[in-house]
């Protein structure tokens, strides 16, 4: 339904994942009975869990250790780890940022052109280790580096951006074809982000086996205050989702829909596969493990861009390691550690088996979901507080 903004403007209501709550079906299930992997082109996954491609997120370890887990870890190749031959000296000079130095800082630091050879360096370390290696590259450098990633192995490539279109207009005649583009590839493509029906639809025609679904979601990312972009997750995930339906009617083919950001706990994740989606992709969540790289801080991958950032360097408590959080055991009450485990619960309490089968759930309009009857915990501030 349209609501009248203006005398000139109509606007869709659209929602949050704070927004909604899942209704339980008449039936439960074991939890143990509930699979929750997913198929992104040839390549089975046991979780459906993407890591976001930010330094503070991803290394080369985080990488491997997520795939042993059964996620997928996608490490930047226009980021630290493919600038700097020692990136931990880096990454320790961006911790001891002062909060009014950080972007500036940052701004200096990523300014180091990106090394082709420490592309195929960082490929080869997580292929030794036999863990499928995703790699995030821009839709503006794709073309310069996407040889070196095939040739030293890359299983996935991810071309991503703020908003990345199937239709770029330029005037300087050298717009990236993406449907021309992805077709010339020999491995699977995930494109992103976007946050409409129109938009997620053209980009799964371009062949992508997957389509990122976010604009300006991350708790790192001011894009929505910058550009004044962005539609909240819940719908954003739920109109790519009919986008999905249309195009496997059109082609024969299934698109996955992946939910990039605006999650922070195991009830967020839930949300978004019971609003459409086949995965999540999340950064902050992971940016807390004892493991991850950003020491305790985490930015986004428009937070050092020359002219206008479009991110913060934020504080994140490193309080558990990656296992725990990903699969637990949890030893905290607020939903931010054992996220799959949370995901394989709720899929259990609403009966539903698989994740095409918890898509298909019922959720409904529930503003006070996490205020109701929580007054004691709002104000001890522990739990939902």
């Amino acid at each position: 339904m349209e609501i009248e903004i203006g005398k000139g403007k109509k606007a869709r209501q659209a929602y949050g994942f704070d927004d909604i709550a899942i209704v339980p079906s008449r039936r439960t299930r074991d939890p143990q009975d509930v699979d929750i992997g997913w198929k992104l082109g040839p390549h089975l996954l046991e979780l459906p869990l993407l890591a976001s491609a930010m330094d503070g997120v991803v290394s080369p370890k985080i990488a491997i250790e997520l795939g042993k887990l059964g996620g997928l870890g996608v490490l930047n190749l226009e980021g630290i780890y493919t600038r700097y031959a020692n990136p931990e000296r880096e990454l320790l000079k961006i911790s001891k940022l002062t909060k009014e130095q950080a972007t500036r800082g940052m701004q200096e630091i990523y300014a180091k052109p990106v090394d082709p050879e420490l592309i195929a360096t960082r490929i080869s370390e997580i292929k030794d280790a036999g863990t499928l290696v995703a790699g995030s590259l821009t839709p503006q450098k794709v073309r310069d580096h996407y040889e070196a990633a095939l040739e030293a192995g890359l299983d996935i490539l991810v071309i991503q951006g703020t908003v990345v279109s199937a239709e770029h207009v330029s005037s300087n005649g050298h717009a990236l074809n993406l449907k021309e583009f992805i077709a010339s590839l020999p491995i699977p493509t995930i494109v992103g982000g976007c946050a409409s029906y129109q938009t997620a639809l053209h980009l799964m025609r371009t062949g992508a086996e997957g389509v990122l679904v976010g604009v300006g979601p991350g708790q790192a990312c001011t894009t929505r205050g910058v550009l004044g972009v962005g539609v909240p997750q819940a719908t954003a995930i739920a109109d790519a989702a009919a986008a999905r339906v249309q195009h496997l009617l059109e082609t024969g083919k299934y698109v996955n829909v992946i939910a990039d950001g605006g999650m922070r706990t195991g009830g967020d994740i839930s949300k978004a596969i019971a609003c459409g989606a086949d995965a999540v992709m999340v950064g902050s969540p992971l940016a807390r493990a004892k493991e991850a790289p950003g020491r305790g801080f985490h930015w986004g991958m428009a937070t050092f861009h020359p002219t206008l950032p479009r991110g913060a360097r934020v504080a994140v408590e490193q309080n558990a390691t990656l296992e725990e959080i990903v699969i637990g055991p949890a030893t905290e009450n607020d939903g931010t550690l054992n996220l799959m485990g949370a995901l394989r619960t709720s899929m259990a309490t609403c009966g539903y088996e698989s994740i095409h089968d918890f898509q298909k759930a019922e959720v409904m309009l529930a503003p006070a979901i996490k205020t109701e009857g929580k007054s004691l915990q709002q104000a001890q501030r522990i739990g939902m507080g």
